[in-house]
């Protein structure tokens, strides 16, 4: 039996463990990043809560059901972050630096259909400013 123990406990690993966000491909202004999509209500009440880091160009994408001006707050998040509000055709409306553990709500100035949060300063970097287009949105799954 004590043999059985490990084996049994592999075998209902992955119904415990969370699910991963399915991941997509970005573009903005010939600058490209891999995003986690977090397309459903429980994905995106996470975000990116509880992560120590978050690698150079590597992003979350949250769709949302509505378009609205959605906001988004840094409470239980340890990461330093920008996110930008992008309207349903794929351009960005604006974009706000977030700090760690505040509770400041930071929101589109327009509806949007989508939010991507980056490292903080990453679109700022590479001249990335509202009214650029981010190609591959489409390729996100739709929300649920």
């Amino acid at each position: 039996m004590k043999r059985l123990l490990p084996i049994l406990a592999l075998c209902l690993m992955p119904a415990i463990a969370p699910a991963a966000m399915p991941q997509i491909e970005l573009s903005i202004n010939k600058h490209s990043l891999t995003a986690e999509v977090a397309g459903n209500d429980a994905d995106r009440m996470q975000g990116l809560m509880h992560r120590r880091m978050l690698p150079e160009n590597r992003g979350m994408l949250f769709v949302f059901p509505n378009i609205a001006h959605h906001g988004m707050w840094m409470m239980n998040t340890h990461i330093p972050l920008s996110v930008a509000f992008i309207d349903d055709a794929g351009a960005i409306i604006n974009i706000e630096d977030m700090q760690p553990h505040t509770r400041d709500s930071h929101s589109a100035k327009s509806p949007a259909r989508y939010a991507l949060e980056m490292n903080l300063g990453w679109f700022r970097k590479r001249g990335i400013k509202p009214g650029m287009k981010i190609e591959g949105l489409g390729k996100a799954p739709p929300p649920r």
